[in-house]
């Protein structure tokens, strides 16, 4: 459409609504968090091991060349123990002889122990609010 310049110009106006949102922190109740600890006693097993040690002397009085070693037999140590003697000549006499024998035993042991648990208690409170 072409204006004419004879003819007075007309505007209408427009209206246009905006639409506005708003956010206002209420307070709607209350949370307290706690823990508590339970104590519960339990049995627990444990191994245990002894071992005794017994010696025995055992006399020898045998003369040797050598010092014998120390030996094992079963489950005994036997240690030589030697002295020399002197007569007109030097010569090793075993003496005697350490028998050390070992044993064990082992039992199982029931023990009270106390263990504790935590576990956490929520307690909420409605409040009311005056919004």
């Amino acid at each position: 459409m072409a204006t004419n310049p004879s003819q007075p110009e007309h505007t209408i106006p427009l209206v246009e609504e905006e639409a506005r949102v708003e956010k206002h922190t209420r307070t709607t109740g209350r949370v307290r968090i706690r823990t508590e600890v339970d104590e519960v006693e339990q049995l627990v097993a444990a191994d245990l091991m002894e071992e005794k040690v017994e010696v025995e002397r055992v006399p020898v009085d045998r003369i040797v060349e050598a010092p014998p070693p120390v030996r094992t037999e079963g489950d005994v140590t036997i240690v030589p123990v030697l002295e020399e003697v002197l007569i007109v000549e030097k010569r090793l006499v075993l003496k005697e002889e350490l028998r050390i024998r070992r044993s064990r035993s082992q039992e199982t042991e029931k023990i009270p122990v106390r263990l504790r648990k935590q576990r956490a208690v929520v307690e909420r409170s409605e409040e009311e609010s005056g919004d």
